[in-house]
């Protein structure tokens, strides 16, 4: 009987030539990679590639160019994992945050979860999530963009435009202006899995990508806009409907809207559950890697516009009423039944 040995290395990009020639009869394995470091809906400026890169906030860069020392981010592992087919995938640590190990701010209070997660500790995606799905989603279209567009104070100042998507090309606008078409290419690991558009900018409005199929031809835009004054509240869940044959956990998110888009700036919500013998409030979470708000009270503040309360179903029928209510805005509800 023969026996193959894979290696599995973690974080150790570099080794991975010798691994192979210790071992050609086998194969390669990210078997703990990334460890990139962003906090959702966070942006600094300059953007630039650091490692253990630490801002008065406590808080890491979403344009996913921060890692630690050890680590890397993603881009890198990708090009190995396509340029070489005995590397045959990864690990990523990690899929979400945690509680503890808040590298790089391990002395800093109070940092008191991980910085690592493709998504946050309240399970809301960082843009991070969206590099990884157009890579990994074949299936679905990916066109994501960042940083958002609300920079009251840096109008003409140069702030980077990313997109995550699953297309090889795509043109940016500023209000209606062209910005140029970029392609993806092999002249940096980023280039080939980001377009990036570095001299950007800012200008408060509209910034719109139109994605472009092999031909040059429009397939796909999205845009995201400068908000405006806070407006009102919406409510989401996971399900607005579910069985009772066993009992399910319900995520809900209530971002804050303005009357233009999404708001990212902190706001207080106070929030006041009503329950009709279906359900059981659970925990809140804002994702917020400084938050020391208790998990299990029913008051927490957003961060950068979001928020996620869990509701635990019970065996009985009836329905679940949530009320949310944040000083100066308009009051919102859900409603879920339970069948």
């Amino acid at each position: 009987m023969q026996c193959s040995i894979f290696p599995g290395l973690n974080y150790r990009l570099p080794l991975y030539g010798e691994a192979r020639e210790k071992f050609p009869q086998g194969f390669i394995l990210g078997s703990e990679t990334a460890s990139t470091l962003s906090s959702r809906g966070v942006y600094k400026f300059p953007v630039e590639f650091a490692k253990d890169k630490k801002y008065k906030d406590l808080q890491c860069s979403s344009y996913d160019f921060e890692c630690c020392n050890w680590s890397n981010i993603p881009d890198d592992d990708f090009v190995w994992q396509d340029d070489y087919d005995w590397v045959i995938g990864e690990f990523v640590w990690t899929g979400f945050d945690y509680l503890g190990e808040p590298t790089p701010y391990d002395d800093y209070w109070p940092s008191r979860s991980s910085y690592f997660g493709i998504c946050d500790l309240a399970g809301l995606p960082k843009d991070r999530y969206y590099l990884y799905r157009s890579r990994w989603n074949t299936k679905d279209e990916t066109l994501h963009i960042l940083p958002h567009w609300n920079w009251e104070g840096r109008e003409g100042e140069t702030t980077p435009v990313f997109v995550y998507t699953n297309y090889d090309s795509a043109e940016l606008f500023v209000n209606g202006k062209s910005q140029g078409i970029h392609k993806k290419n092999k002249d940096m690991n980023t280039q080939r899995y980001r377009l990036m558009w570095m001299d950007v900018k800012y200008e408060p409005g509209t910034l719109k990508v139109v994605a472009l199929d092999k031909a040059g031809k429009p397939v796909a835009e999205k845009e995201i806009h400068t908000a405006g004054k806070p407006h009102h509240l919406i409510l989401s869940t996971d399900k607005k409907n579910f069985r009772l044959t066993e009992k399910i956990w319900l995520m809900l998110q209530f971002p804050w809207l303005t009357m233009m888009g999404i708001c990212v700036q902190p706001l207080i919500i106070n929030f006041s559950l009503m329950f009709r013998g279906a359900g059981t409030y659970r925990a809140a979470c804002n994702g917020d890697a400084t938050s020391v708000e208790q998990f299990h009270l029913p008051t927490m503040k957003t961060f950068n516009g979001k928020l996620v309360v869990t509701v635990q179903s019970s065996e009985k029928a009836g329905k679940i009423e949530l009320e949310v209510s944040g000083k100066g805005l308009k009051k919102a509800g859900i409603t879920i039944f339970g069948m």
